[in-house]
This record gives structure tokens, C-alpha cells and sequence, in this order.
């Protein structure tokens, strides 16, 4: 089989501006393509790292519940969970889940303006990050 690659997602959101104000403004990534209100595509970790293509809800199509949109996930990683959860939460990011040890990993997890879930771990996903130990 050919070799394949993940290259991104894009998401159906309510308002292209306001989540290029989260992804762009909160998180930092890049915006890469700003054509709102009708698209946008933002890159995220760098040159080499993936996009988040973010379209704007198709009028008379039916909206996903709330539920069905914080099933979805925007898995992220990151080096250090704890520094970049204080930096997050400097910037107006409200975690419903802070930085935490799951039996096969240690994560956190926000949800971003339209519900979906944007969820960050650290090391490798799935590889069971470094715990550190908690600050009293």
C-alpha cells in the first residue's frame, strides 16, 4: 500500500470569524487562508504540521446535536501539558477537563466556540505521557 498521510480535518462551524478568533487568536495557529465568512484554514504545529479547514454551516442541512459535536475530537500534543494549560487558561481557554492521567495517556480537554472538543496530550498520543507530580 502507498504511504498516506494525515494532512488535516475541517469542520462545519457556525461562524468562521469567531473561530478563527479561537484557533487563531486563543491558540495561537497559524491562519493560513482567511476567507470569511465563507472559509478559512488554519495550520496547526508549523510548516510540516496538519490544518483545520473550518466552513460555515449549509443553510436548511441539519445541525449536529451538541452531544454529536463534542464527540469529535481535535487531538493535539504537546511536550509539557502543565505549562501550556497555564498559558491556555491565561488566554481565556476554559477547560471542562484540566490536564489529568487516563490509563493510556495524560490529557486535557476545552471545548471551542461550535462544542467540539479540542483535546490536548502529552508525548505521543496514546503512548501514556510523563506524569508529573502535582503541585500542592
Amino acid at each position: 500500500m502507498q504511504d498516506v498521510r494525515m494532512e488535516g480535518l475541517t469542520l462545519r462551524v457556525e461562524n468562521v470569524r469567531r473561530s478563527i478568533e479561537f484557533y487563531g487568536e486563543k491558540l495561537k495557529f497559524s491562519v493560513e487562508i482567511d476567507k470569511a465568512p465563507d472559509f478559512a484554514m488554519i495550520r496547526v504545529g508549523g510548516p510540516q504540521g496538519g490544518t483545520i479547514g473550518l466552513l460555515p454551516v449549509v443553510e436548511g442541512t441539519p445541525l449536529m446535536s451538541a452531544e454529536q459535536r463534542s464527540g469529535i475530537h481535535i487531538e493535539l500534543t504537546t511536550d509539557n501539558l502543565d505549562a501550556l494549560y497555564e498559558e491556555l487558561k491565561a488566554r481565556g481557554i476554559v477547560f471542562f477537563e484540566p490536564p489529568h492521567q487516563e490509563p493510556w495517556e495524560r490529557s486535557m480537554r476545552a471545548y471551542d466556540p461550535d462544542g467540539y472538543t479540542v483535546e490536548f496530550a502529552e508525548g505521543r498520543r496514546g503512548h501514556r505521557g510523563t506524569v508529573r507530580a502535582r503541585k500542592k
